[in-house]
């Protein structure tokens, strides 16, 4: 005998909707795990983010009580010789910092990517100087370009028959010395991403381009290129906003010296905050790197987005 619809429907199993109750109990308990973090997000950041941006329209005088100024410690900003040269300076270290470790980390990727045995040992030790502490980092170096003839580096260029040079105690080569150290630690943390990116790519597509006749160069050009590029929009954010932020390395090396030929936004905000007592001034200036931090990562993600459309 054949089942009515009717029977066929009762016999079917519908699946239960979990209750609100059920729901509404893993939410709270969601919410629960995250409050410890978000509380410590809350006091740590997003406070003191909040008053530093009120703190940025006023003059602030402990114990007499902060005076309105408006957009004067703004016009401050813009206007001075010291604040000019900061920014300029944090774009020239953040361009050659983001350009050197891009290539030098793609350059190192190509290198030691494969199934090799032993490369496990050279990726690691190459990724070393990213997880050392940047103070001790910047103090190694900071030796290390001694500008006597007994220094290491001078000791170096002495083998090559290349006269010694001042690095950090001139004004024409501070930047360009801290520029190198960043480099040299900002290259491993490009070269593992790169490596992650290159895993990705289809390897039918480089035999049949070495079929086709195709040099090394062309699979480099036409297949490896066009694979990573989104790994290198990520990667040029991070590096541009860590050229940006750089503040440890320019304070322990030359604390913005020469006659301030390496002073960058960072340390001349530290400067007039907690040496100078210019709250205010210092509270606007962390306020415009935060925007063109931000107007940075906007920048980067509507070009990518253009190109990839």
């Amino acid at each position: 005998m054949t089942p009515t619809l009717t029977q066929a429907r009762s016999h079917t199993v519908t699946p239960r909707r979990r209750p609100k109750r059920a729901r509404r109990r893993g939410t709270l308990i969601a919410w629960a795990f995250l409050s410890p973090a978000l509380l410590l997000f809350l006091f740590f950041k997003f406070i003191p983010m909040f008053e530093g941006l009120r703190m940025s329209f006023f003059e602030v005088r402990p114990y007499l009580g902060d005076r309105w100024v408006g957009l004067d410690n703004y016009a401050t900003i813009m206007t001075d010789d010291a604040f000019t040269a900061a920014i300029w300076h944090s774009v020239l270290l953040a361009l050659g910092t983001t350009a050197g470790s891009l290539v030098l980390g793609l350059l190192f990727a190509l290198l030691v990517e494969g199934p090799a045995r032993y490369l496990w040992f050279i990726r690691t030790a190459a990724f070393l100087p990213v997880v050392t502490t940047m103070a001790a980092v910047a103090e190694v170096w900071r030796i290390m370009y001694h500008p006597a003839d007994s220094g290491m580096v001078n000791s170096i260029l002495g083998w090559i028959a290349l006269e010694p040079q001042p690095f950090l105690a001139s004004e024409h080569s501070s930047l360009l010395s801290i520029m190198g150290m960043n480099i040299w630690r900002g290259t491993p943390y490009d070269m593992m991403i790169f490596l992650a990116g290159l895993v990705g790519v289809d390897r039918t597509l480089y035999e049949a381009a070495a079929v086709d006749g195709a040099t090394t160069w062309h699979r480099l050009r036409h297949i490896t290129l066009p694979a990573l590029r989104p790994v290198f929009w990520i990667l040029f954010t991070l590096a541009a906003i860590r050229g940006l932020r750089v503040f440890v390395e320019v304070y322990v090396l030359t604390n913005g010296g020469p006659n301030g030929s390496s002073e960058v936004l960072m340390t001349l905000i530290y400067k007039l905050g907690f040496q100078k007592s210019e709250l205010g001034i210092a509270a606007a200036g962390g306020i415009v790197l935060f925007v063109a931090t931000l107007l940075l990562t906007v920048l980067v993600q509507v070009m990518r987005r253009r190109q990839n459309a």
